[in-house]
């Protein structure tokens, strides 16, 4: 019974552990993701365990996506990476957003 709960344990400490890895500015690996709330070919907004993070660029997509794993890969010209301790839901607009990162 014990070894069932550490996995359940080790699992969700690996789900919310919050990682960056970009090669090349081409390529990009998060993990941490709780969502992505908005994309286009300038702009990624995610959702982190570790706040907002907003990743600019062209060419921008999203590869993969995977919320239970908390998982994105992305790609594009990667120009800039930032991030804001604010927690954002979908539903507060971009307003808001647009005031966290200009």
């Amino acid at each position: 019974m014990s070894s069932s709960m550490m996995s359940v344990t080790e699992e969700t400490q690996v789900r919310k552990s919050h990682k960056l890895v970009v090669n090349n500015r081409k390529t990009s690996l998060v993990t941490g993701v709780l969502d992505v709330l908005s994309f286009d070919l300038n702009e990624i907004l995610l959702e982190t365990e570790q706040g907002m993070m907003m990743v600019k660029g062209s060419d921008l997509h999203v590869n993969r996506l995977s919320l239970e794993k908390g998982e994105v890969d992305l790609s594009g010209n990667i120009d800039s990476i930032t991030y804001s301790d604010m927690k954002q839901t979908a539903k507060q607009g971009g307003k808001l957003l647009a005031r966290l990162f200009h």
